[in-house]
């Protein structure tokens, strides 16, 4: 599954078991929000964890929209319990890098941040995004009520449509209940990387073809 091989998903029974705890703390609270990383969040609030890549550049994309209240990285939809960054670049984890983006509807939408989402990445390329190769960087919505599966299934095909006219092959997002996929947080070092890097990697980018969605308020 590695080093030049295509990347190939483990089985439940190939991947690595992982620990009943973390391995490490994560920071309490969100170097530029100031808001706490790990709830329970204020009532009102809602979650959303989108994977679009390389983790770092893609939360920057988050807490940079109005609305948001704090994110948080971590790695999600794999079958490893409580996984170090190292385990997940393995491939032997099933693991995806993610954002957790906590929220407040009545500022931005959901469907603006499936919007930001989907136009902050190619959503076709499988394993990979740009020069990142692997099964982490695989692009996912992973769902937390009825109502964000109805949406990010239809921003999906709308999405899907106006790629189709701009030449791009088909969208390899997944899309999952969160509920029995378990969102565990990265190290501390990872938590708002490029805040204190500000020269640091950021492998976000997109097709340059507008989702036809929502609006996004967003620095980007």
């Amino acid at each position: 599954m590695l080093f030049g091989r295509t990347p190939v998903l483990p089985t439940p029974e190939q991947a690595l078991r992982g620990r009943p705890e973390p391995g490490f703390t994560v920071p309490s609270r969100h170097t530029v929000l100031g808001n706490p990383l790990v709830g329970p969040y204020p009532e009102g609030l809602e979650v959303a964890d989108f994977a679009l890549g390389c983790f770092w550049g893609a939360e920057r994309k988050f807490w940079q929209t109005e609305g948001v209240w704090t994110t948080l990285v971590g790695y999600q939809g794999g079958y490893t319990l409580n996984p170090s960054y190292e385990e997940v670049c393995s491939g032997m984890t099933g693991h995806t890098e993610a954002v957790r983006v906590v929220f407040d509807p009545s500022v931005v939408s959901y469907d603006a941040l499936l919007k930001l989402f989907w136009e902050s990445h190619d959503p076709t390329q499988g394993f990979r995004q740009g020069n990142d190769v692997g099964t982490q960087y695989r692009s996912a919505i992973h769902t937390h009520s009825p109502a964000q599966a109805a949406a990010a299934e239809a921003s999906r095909d709308a999405y899907q449509r106006v790629l189709n006219g701009s030449g791009y092959g088909t969208i390899t997002t997944e899309i999952l209940p969160a509920g029995d996929r378990p969102f565990y947080p990265a190290e501390g070092y990872h938590q708002q990387y490029l805040d204190k890097n500000p020269g640091g990697y950021c492998g976000i980018g997109g097709t340059g073809v507008s989702c036809p969605i929502g609006v996004a308020r967003a620095d980007g």
